[in-house]
């Protein structure tokens, strides 16, 4: 494979859409709109060295029900990439269209008021979604295991228990397609096996963006897949050859 990977032919707060997308048409009865797209993205930052092109004309898109698995090496653009589809940072030239109701981030942290408790922020979220806030309140509780430090402010969390408490935040919205970076791992065994349960069992028919190391689980659950190498990428309806791509970087 060639050093530079060609483009494929082909949320502002972690919570709102990005600067650069925009609403595809409404779904026709079969949801055939229902999808994410991105044409020709670019994320350029300035640096002390001058502009750096961390992605670099990325274009792909995935239908309702589809898991899209991203694949590089550190450095490579994936997590830029995971920001720019979430809303946390918006494009500086492409277009991102928006066709799902989809999820934050999942390791995104940006999105919690520090100052405000566990609790606070489960309300916080339920009323920007319009979740009924006591069901909100017990499925987070229950899913997050953090007891009595839903009383305290977030800002008093270690780095695992804000994971948690994204997680259980994220899987209590009904979202149709669920950005994760490399966060479902967190926590013990056992809590690692009830994450896996809810994201590829339980919400086995949503879509997903999943940017993993672990090319096991992408090879399991993703039926594509978009190499990237220095902001440049290539998705591959073969996942398994999409894998040695990725190996041989």
């Amino acid at each position: 494979m060639s050093a530079d990977l060609a483009p494929a032919a082909a949320t502002p707060p972690a919570f709102l859409p990005p600067d650069g997308a925009r609403p595809l048409a409404a779904p026709n009865a079969h949801g055939s709109d229902r999808r994410i797209r991105l044409v020709n993205v670019v994320k350029e930052f300035h640096t002390q060295f001058g502009m750096k092109r961390v992605i670099d004309g990325i274009t792909f898109d995935i239908a309702y029900g589809e898991k899209i698995g991203v694949l590089g090496r550190n450095g490579a653009g994936k997590s830029t990439l995971v920001k720019l589809i979430g809303g946390v940072e918006p494009p500086t030239s492409g277009t991102i269209d928006i066709g799902m109701k989809m999820s934050w981030p999942v390791a995104f942290g940006g999105g919690f008021d520090l100052s405000m408790s566990g609790y606070d922020n489960i309300r916080f979220i339920a009323r920007l979604y319009d979740k009924s806030i006591p069901d909100m309140i017990d499925y987070v509780d229950d899913f997050a295991e953090l007891g009595n430090y839903l009383k305290l402010p977030v800002r008093t969390y270690s780095t695992g228990m804000r994971a948690r408490l994204m997680f259980a935040l994220t899987l209590g919205i009904d979202f149709e397609c669920i950005l994760i970076d490399e966060v479902i791992a967190v926590g013990d065994q056992r809590f690692h096996r009830r994450c896996h349960e809810e994201l590829f069992v339980k919400r086995k028919d949503q879509s997903m963006i999943l940017i993993s190391h672990d090319v096991n689980t992408i090879r399991e659950y993703c039926n594509k897949a978009l190499v990237l190498k220095s902001g440049r990428g290539r998705v591959f309806e073969d996942v398994d050859f999409a894998i040695s791509i990725y190996a041989s970087l």
